[in-house]
C-alpha cells in the first residue's frame, strides 16, 4: 500500500473521529475526556497531513520515505489511538502507550533530517 493511500485513509479516519467527538460524544464525555479526544483528533489530523506531504515528497523526489512515514503512522496509531480508547472507556491502563506514540511522532520529525541531506 502506498504512503499516499495510508495518509488519505488516516486523514479520513481523523475527520470521522473529529465529527464523532463533536456530535456523538460531546454530551457523553467528561470534560477531561473530551479534551483528550480533541487532542487525539488534532494530532491525528496534523500528522496525517504531514504524512501526505512526505508521501508526495517520496513520489516526486524519488527519495525513500519509509522511515519517517512509518514513524508518523505508528505515532498516529499509538498516540491518538490510545487517547481515543482512554476517552471512550475511561480506563487509563493504556496511558503508557500514549507517550510511546509521542516518541514515534518526535522520531518521525527528527527522521525528516534524512531527507534534507543531498543525494549523491
Amino acid at each position: 500500500m502506498s504512503w499516499v493511500v495510508v495518509a488519505a485513509l488516516s486523514g479520513a479516519i481523523g475527520i470521522v473521529a473529529g465529527a464523532f467527538g463533536s456530535h456523538a460524544l460531546r454530551t457523553r464525555l467528561a470534560p477531561e475526556m473530551a479534551s483528550a479526544w480533541d487532542t487525539a483528533v488534532l494530532y491525528h489530523l496534523l500528522h496525517s497531513a504531514v504524512l501526505l506531504a512526505i508521501a508526495f515528497y517520496g513520489v516526486l523526489g524519488e527519495r525513500p520515505v519509509r522511515l519517517p512515514a512509518g514513524l508518523f503512522t505508528a505515532g498516529i496509531a499509538l498516540f491518538s489511538g490510545s487517547l481515543y480508547l482512554i476517552a471512550l472507556t475511561g480506563r487509563h491502563a493504556l496511558g503508557p502507550v500514549t507517550p510511546l506514540g509521542g516518541l514515534c511522532l518526535i522520531a518521525g520529525w527528527i527522521s525528516l533530517l534524512t531527507l534534507a541531506r543531498p543525494t549523491s
